[in-house]
């Protein structure tokens, strides 16, 4: 699909994407599991520079999740390396094309190197104003919301209203988004952004991940284009 079938007129504004289909992707082809991820992140490129390119204000992306970690130690490890070794190639591209980088989850539980390396990556283009990366890094909207709980009792809040849980969020600082993919054919958000999902548009295709290019990206805006949001009015 051309990019002049898009409406620039209606672009999403914070597009979130459930990147599936690493592990199946490698498994069609007899490899390892990894190779899937190596794949991957050539999708991660594409997407970001096919944002960057279309002026999406902001892009999320579910890089790893709270509940990844039961996965086996030796692909957590290969996962880990990978995302070190993103954050370091990536740095430069990020600040030549004004791309600031933010982490939503809990980091503290990442290895040592890679919680030194966002905080490189996260300095270097903090004055970054052309678009956001948004990656969520061991994150779980259940564990995020019941921090924002935990935060707002701290605070002793005579009331709670819905804009002060949205300020405790991990999210805080993003608009909610407007639409969500999801790729490799499953049709669930398992455990991402359940409170800033209410009225996404929610978009799912059948490419694996590393499969996911511009065209791809470019069919989902058009499909969102498409539709009428009404927030619940007629």
């Amino acid at each position: 699909m051309p990019l002049q079938e898009i409406s620039t007129k209606e672009l999403p504004k914070h597009i979130a994407i459930i990147m599936d289909g690493n592990g199946r992707w490698a498994k069609k082809r007899g490899l390892p599991r990894v190779f899937g991820h190596r794949a991957g992140i050539k999708a991660v490129r594409a997407t970001v520079e096919a944002c960057r390119e279309l002026g999406i204000p902001c892009l999320s992306l579910y890089a790893f999740s709270t509940e990844n970690w039961q996965r086996p130690k030796t692909e957590i490890k290969a996962l880990m390396n990978l995302l070190y070794k993103y954050l370091g190639k990536e740095k430069q591209n990020l600040k030549k094309n004004n791309i600031k980088l933010i982490v939503s989850g809990d980091i503290n539980a990442l290895p040592k190197k890679i919680q030194n390396e966002i905080k490189k990556v996260t300095d270097y283009t903090k004055n970054c104003d052309g678009m956001i990366l948004n990656l969520c890094l061991n994150y779980g909207s259940r564990q995020e919301i019941t921090n924002a709980v935990n935060k707002i009792i701290s605070k002793k809040y005579s009331c709670v209203d819905e804009s002060i849980i949205s300020k405790n969020l991990y999210t805080s600082d993003l608009p909610d988004p407007d639409l969500l993919i999801r790729t490799s054919g499953e049709y669930r958000i398992s455990n991402f952004m359940l409170w800033q999902l209410a009225y996404t548009e929610l978009y799912f295709t059948n490419v694996l991940w590393p499969d996911f290019t511009k065209e791809e990206l470019f069919k989902a805006i058009q499909n969102y284009q498409q539709r009428e949001r009404r927030f619940g009015k007629v």
